[in-house]
């Protein structure tokens, strides 16, 4: 039995409501702002249509404000989450790339991209960053590497309300391999000293 709609609600009146100049966030797309909201005649039927442009690359994209769910379009995470999806990044169990194929494993990981969840965006990033270690990234590979790096950066950042490049700086932070921290280490007979410039 399905609880959607627990609260007696209608379907609805459960709708997410958004307005103009309100942030959101597209599945595989990212933040975008709410540039207008439209009616056009589809079918011979009047719609209402969200006009969103994405910060990235300033795609604009047109999302039927009866669809928002169904489409996955959702607010951008709270700051009191954010430290739920920086904890997703620091779980290093064994990635799901130890035991499958490329094909399938890019399967998943897009499927996760998809959702818009951004904790399935996180465990992408997690997982890649994690196999960089082992091996050199394929093509496709590197660009769901950088992908879910965009999505995660550009969101964390407007939600922190920070620049991008200092969460970036966090978000790397949690992929730093032991064997470079001990380099760094005085105490630590292999430690390699740089010279100063």
């Amino acid at each position: 039995m399905s609880n959607e709609n627990v609260s007696g609600e209608s379907p609805a009146s459960q709708l997410k409501q958004f307005e103009v100049g309100d942030l959101a966030v597209y599945p595989a797309h990212g933040v975008g702002m709410i540039e207008a909201i439209e009616s056009r005649i589809v079918n011979g039927e009047e719609h209402d249509f969200y006009i969103m442009k994405v910060l990235e690359n300033n795609m604009v994209i047109m999302i039927p404000t009866r669809n928002v769910d169904s489409v996955g379009l959702r607010y951008i995470i709270k700051k009191e989450d954010i430290p739920k999806v920086y904890d997703v990044m620091r779980v290093k169990h064994p990635t799901i790339a130890d035991n499958q194929t490329w094909n399938r494993r890019y399967r998943e990981y897009m499927e996760k991209i998809k959702t818009g969840s951004l904790y399935d965006v996180a465990e992408v990033f997690r997982d890649l960053s994690l196999l960089k270690f082992t091996k050199d990234l394929s093509f496709g590979e590197r660009k769901l590497y950088d992908t879910a790096q965009v999505l995660l950066v550009k969101e964390l950042s407007t939600a922190k309300e920070i620049d991008e490049e200092t969460v970036l700086t966090e978000i790397e932070s949690f992929f730093i391999r032991e064997e470079d921290e001990d380099s760094d280490d005085p105490d630590n007979p292999d430690a390699v000293e740089t010279p100063e410039n």
